[in-house]
């Protein structure tokens, strides 16, 4: 039996083209929004009910927005604005995973077959890459991730 899959994804300084391929090609059937503001101006084509149709009508992956996999604003903010390290930022995010008790909450089938999104480029330095690492922290590494 095959390890279930989840793929991150983040749209900044990324096509359209480029963005819905990678999707198809990483076989993605649920794309999960890991922003907390997914109606936001600066997300292009990547606003939440556009982004819902597009996904659906070019790919046929369905999508969800997720708020328990989101920081919260203030964190958010901290961080932007300088006031809060990296390091300080993700361990902050990963106290509010733990609070929030997202592997209890959420099961590793909803994540098969998925792809978090966020607006970072890279995953790097964006809260898709720790909760995924957070998920398999408690999952024993069964999930499979591969940032696209």
């Amino acid at each position: 039996m095959e390890k279930p899959f989840c793929c991150t994804i983040g749209f900044t300084q990324t096509r359209a083209q480029e963005f819905f391929e990678n999707l198809k090609i990483n076989e993605v059937k649920k794309l999960i929004d890991v922003r907390i503001n997914p109606t936001s101006q600066l997300s292009g084509f990547a606003k939440a009910k556009d982004l819902k149709f597009f996904l659906n009508e070019i790919c046929d992956i369905s999508y969800q927005h997720e708020p328990l996999l989101c920081p919260e604003k203030e964190l958010l903010k901290e961080y932007r604005s300088d006031m809060l390290s990296w390091n300080q930022y993700e361990i902050r995010f990963l106290d509010l995973m733990s609070k929030r008790k997202i592997e209890e909450e959420l099961s590793l089938d909803y994540f098969d077959s998925s792809c978090l999104l966020c607006s970072e480029k890279k995953p790097h330095n964006c809260h898709r890459r720790l909760v995924v690492e957070y998920l398999n922290s408690y999952w024993n590494n069964r999930l499979v991730v591969k940032h696209i």
